[in-house]
């Protein structure tokens, strides 16, 4: 029986631009069928690798292989599309007019009414490109992504400019294309999108993987729980010198205790406070993004692990509906 090659997999990429080292020895394998968030603060090297991925960059150390075989290989195939922020789009011509013209530049393509239906623009078909708003814009360019029939779709910021009505519907449609078995990449700032869709979180900073699990096991990474209390007049000394306490924030009358010992807060607050509705909860994914994107020693640490974890990882991860 013959093994099924990972849908991506990129070893020790390595891209530096003068003296800036914008991705740093970066692996990184992605199984067909997950949905995979790739997130980071500005200049970590998101656009950098993504670029790599699509071959329009090449690496200076490192490969990459999609499918078994090279980008250029794949994109001929029709097996990747991508949903880039901007570009790409004549004014002039109507939303239904670009769809066909890019289908002509596709060997197989899917009909043009049922990409424009996927995408939820049939109802803009006859509208200039450049009377559409920025995110009428971008599923545009979503559709023309559909066209193909990937096996493998990269998204970079893919919602930006859309309502909500728009993010939740485009990601209601991505969510039925990679049960159906399509291998879905993106790059977003919204982290919410990244907790509600991905099956797995790659988060990387200055060009290395720093964490690599799904969003329970990212969140895990930011240790410590909130205690959330009623307490009018909070004594914010008395709380901060709790054993376990990171923080201490008060506003209005709530005050919110970061530790890692929620135990001894809450009973704290029950036992020497007149506090009232208590409540504890874990961290969410923005406390974990901002700990291991801001805390240098923390992410420093976490790097090496990461890195090491990458095969394990993907070797351990499913396809959805498996």
């Amino acid at each position: 029986m013959t093994d099924i090659p990972p849908a991506v997999e990129l070893a020790g990429l390595t891209k530096t631009f003068g003296p800036v080292t914008a991705v740093d020895g970066l692996s990184l394998r992605v199984q067909p069928g997950e949905v995979v968030a790739f997130l980071g603060p500005n200049g970590a090297g998101k656009t950098t690798t993504v670029d790599m991925l699509l071959g329009l960059a090449r690496p200076d150390a490192g490969t990459v292989r999609l499918f078994g075989g090279t980008p250029a290989d794949a994109i001929r195939l029709g097996r990747v599309a991508a949903v880039m922020q901007t570009g790409g789009l004549l004014k002039d011509l109507t939303v239904a007019e670009t769809v066909r013209m890019t289908a002509h530049f596709h060997a197989y393509t899917r009909p043009v009414a049922e990409v424009l239906e996927r995408a939820g623009i049939a109802d803009l078909a006859d509208r200039p490109v450049g009377k559409c708003s920025g995110g009428q814009q971008q599923r545009l360019r979503f559709a023309l992504a559909l066209l193909p029939d990937p096996d493998l779709m990269v998204l970079d910021e893919p919602t930006t400019g859309m309502d909500v009505e728009g993010r939740r519907d485009f990601w209601q449609a991505i969510r039925a294309d990679a049960r159906a078995g399509r291998t879905i990449i993106f790059a977003t700032h919204y982290l919410d999108e990244a907790d509600a869709y991905a099956d797995r979180i790659v988060l990387v900073r200055q060009g290395r993987i720093i964490a690599d699990g799904t969003t329970a096991e990212i969140k895990n990474l930011a240790a410590g729980r909130i205690v959330r209390a009623t307490l009018p007049g909070a004594d914010q000394a008395v709380l901060a010198a709790l054993p376990g306490v990171q923080t201490v924030e008060v506003r209005g009358d709530v005050v919110l205790v970061r530790t890692d010992d929620s135990d001894t807060v809450a009973r704290h607050l029950l036992t020497r406070t007149a506090a009232r509705d208590i409540e504890i909860t874990s961290r969410n994914l923005e406390d974990a993004f901002l700990a291991l994107t801001t805390d240098t020693l923390a992410a420093d640490a976490l790097a090496a692990d990461a890195l090491a974890a990458d095969t394990l990882t993907a070797d351990s991860a499913q396809p959805i509906g498996a």
